[in-house]
């Protein structure tokens, strides 16, 4: 799983555009595609990598880094 961010939406977009356009250079052009009307939060599931591509306030807001992270001691221990 890979997460970025991009600085607008127009640039989350962008982001996403050049990402697919190589995805399918490289011989992966069957990646499915959520999100890219809006240009919030893009997701591209090639099937073996999943892209994360959002604006940073959405990023923010869902923090897929905290739900993919390894618990904390703390958090273990109750």
């Amino acid at each position: 799983m890979v997460v970025v961010s991009g600085r607008s939406t127009r640039h989350v977009s962008a982001i996403s555009e050049h990402l697919l356009s190589d995805l399918k250079d490289e011989g992966f052009g069957g990646a499915r595609v959520e999100g890219l009307e809006t240009g919030d939060w893009v997701l591209i599931d090639t099937g073996d990598i999943i892209i994360h591509v959002f604006r940073p306030e959405i990023r923010e807001f869902y923090n897929l880094e905290r739900m993919w992270a390894a618990p904390d001691e703390d958090e273990t221990l109750h």
